[in-house]
């Protein structure tokens, strides 16, 4: 009997919160990261161990071990905003919760601890190291609280920074394989800007194909990453050196082909394969610091082809000229009143209010079964709040993704580390196996469940070190109740609308694209403050895809509240495709045609039907 098609066995598919968590980042190993990792924790707690400073030992490693989970790929300028401004909260953080810890009771602690992840939530909506910032301030407050020492809190605090001024030293001292081939001082730079121009030349030939908007979106991911890597802190306005001035021309000069590519892509007409050619050229010329050669010059046989050429032209002067003069990095347009209304917004005021929640109310319980001893004799009560924060926190992944992954991870790091710790020597063993985990975790960052695993290793053995022998039983039941905890807060109802932080991701991405459109249309000669504006128009672009795609893999109860948002962010990515390409073909013929205006006038009112989720349209 012949079987019909409706028969066959469908392919399972899982639902989004539980096929998240089995996710996992691919790449080639970190091999820097994963020295600098072995070189941190594990002989910091040994060295704390040599001077009889054993408890001062552990913060260091901790403080080690907490820079080495947000030391991520970029260059040693990018590194010391991302690893020293979470240290600074988490020494501060360590300073208020050892001094407060020892001078209050249960419920007046629990209220500050309460206030403090209330103010660290609303903070971490700023940004990425504002996100890890607030973490570490909590952590550490948690720490300093429930982990009863003889140090004082400044003491304490010191420890925590030399711990992870450790890291950072190391990272920025430590040659890479990068920097080995070429100028010591660019780590990461100049491999960053000449994949922006990769990133060109593959949209370039996906144009006029179906994979041409996931090619602009990772141009765009390209040019973020570039300019992360040049715009960390300096002692100077400008680029102190010759190579670095000549790096910042390159990258300057990437940006009106990045334009023109986008350009092209709106189009939709494929163009020849000789198009890609120049700006592979021109990243070689980058990864090799050399000269670019004789460049293939594309048609001129349209508005946007012309631009690529002209571009073209450009970076080859940019390239060849050995001197150039200072050049201002199109940095974010931010400042310290954006900072202050991105925390007090929408979506800082939904996060940190769940923050608290959660950190309170986890620090509740785990004082009062602390002091009720149900789970034992131990004096430390920090592990179940601390746990709370990691699992609350939305920048790693979704709500359920979060708390199965930190669950699964913290009880196999448990077993692991009671494996381990059956037949290690103490405390020799157990440094070497610090120090094996410290350089774990840069590639155990890639997986949630991973990272737990590693991390619960790790801890579990600095405070079998520090006197604690019988913790992880403990750890597991604390980690099970902290689960259990934030998963019933992130459930609660709370006042104002849901979807906060997708809401304000996409109300920012909407103000930055009609920005970049205003001045477009004021036909403006600014090119430089034309390519900012693009640039922050696309980079708000892809926040918002972040924020939308972690909230889509929720559980259905949360992710039905950001219902159709990647339908809003979809209009705004035509919308901001749309304005470059007039910005092209205004340079080019002085007016715009009538397709770029019926485009841009349907947009504007696509977008004025959702103003419930960017808000009101503005004048354009």
């Amino acid at each position: 009997m012949n079987r019909s098609p409706v028969s066959r066995p469908a392919v399972l598919s899982l639902p989004p919160w539980l096929a998240h968590p089995l996710r996992t980042q691919r790449g080639p190993v970190p091999w820097s990261a994963v020295t600098r990792g072995a070189l941190a924790a594990g002989p910091l707690l040994l060295a704390g161990v040599l001077s009889g400073r054993t408890p001062l030992g552990v913060l260091a490693a901790i403080a080690a071990m907490l820079a080495g989970i947000n030391d991520r790929p970029g260059s040693r300028r990018a590194s010391v905003r991302r690893l020293g401004v979470p240290a600074l909260a988490g020494a501060l953080g360590l300073l208020v919760g050892t001094y407060t810890g020892q001078v209050l009771s249960a419920v007046p602690l629990t209220l500050l601890l309460t206030v403090l992840g209330l103010v660290a939530g609303g903070i971490s909506a700023v940004g990425p190291v504002a996100s890890a910032a607030g973490t570490q301030l909590l952590v550490a407050s948690a720490i300093g609280a429930g982990m009863p020492a003889a140090e004082s809190g400044w003491q304490r605090a010191l420890a925590f920074l030399a711990g992870a001024g450790w890291l950072l030293l190391l990272r920025l001292a430590l040659p890479t394989p990068g920097s080995l081939a070429g100028d010591f001082r660019f780590d990461g730079e100049r491999e960053a800007v000449a994949d922006v121009y990769d990133a060109v030349a593959a949209l370039l030939d996906a144009v006029g194909t179906g994979s041409a908007t996931a090619r602009r979106a990772a141009l765009t991911a390209a040019l973020d990453h570039a300019q992360d890597a040049l715009a960390g802190p300096r002692l100077r306005r400008y680029a102190g050196s010759a190579a670095e001035r000549r790096l910042h021309a390159q990258y300057a000069a990437a940006l009106p082909l990045a334009e023109a590519a986008t350009a092209l892509a709106w189009v939709g007409e494929p163009v020849s394969a000789r198009a890609a050619e120049g700006p592979r050229r021109l990243a070689a010329a980058v990864r090799g610091n050399t000269g670019t050669g004789p460049l293939p010059a594309p048609t001129r046989s349209a508005p946007a082809l012309r631009a690529l050429d002209d571009a073209l032209l450009r970076a080859a002067e940019a390239f060849d000229r050995t001197e150039d003069g200072a050049h201002r990095l199109l940095a974010r347009r931010r400042g310290a009143r954006d900072a202050v209304r991105a925390a007090l917004g929408t979506g800082g005021r939904e996060y940190g209010l769940r923050v608290a929640l959660c950190f309170g109310a986890s620090a509740a319980v785990a004082q009062a079964l602390h002091h009720t001893r149900w789970y034992g004799q131990h004096q430390h009560w920090y592990w179940l709040p601390a746990t709370a924060v990691f699992l609350v926190k939305p920048d790693l992944g979704p709500l359920a993704s979060r708390v199965l992954s930190r669950a699964a991870g913290t009880v196999l790091g448990a077993l692991v580390f009671a494996g381990f710790a059956a037949v290690l020597p103490r405390p020799e063993g157990l440094i070497v196996l610090v120090a094996v985990c410290g350089a774990l975790i840069p590639v155990a960052t890639r997986n949630f469940a991973a990272l737990t695993t590693v991390v619960t290793v790790l801890v579990l053995a600095l405070v079998m070190v520090g006197g604690e022998s019988q913790a992880s039983a403990s750890r597991i039941g604390e980690t099970l109740l902290a689960c259990a905890i934030v998963l019933i807060v992130g459930h609660l109802p709370m006042p104002g609308e849901r979807g906060g932080g997708v809401r304000a991701r996409l109300a920012a991405a909407a103000g930055a694209a009609h920005t970049y459109l205003v001045h477009v249309l004021s036909e403006s000669g600014d090119r430089t403050e034309r390519w900012a504006l693009r640039r922050e128009a696309y980079r708000t672009l892809a926040e918002a895809r972040t924020a939308i795609t972690l909230a889509a893999a929720e559980l259905p109860a949360l992710a039905r509240h950001t219902e159709g948002t990647d339908a809003v962010a979809a209009v705004l990515e035509r919308l901001v495709d749309t304005t470059t390409a007039c910005a092209v073909h205004l340079d080019d013929a002085g007016h715009l045609t009538p397709r770029h205006t019926r485009q841009l006038r349907e947009l504007l009112h696509e977008l004025e039907q959702r103003q419930e989720w960017v808000g009101p349209p503005a004048a354009a």
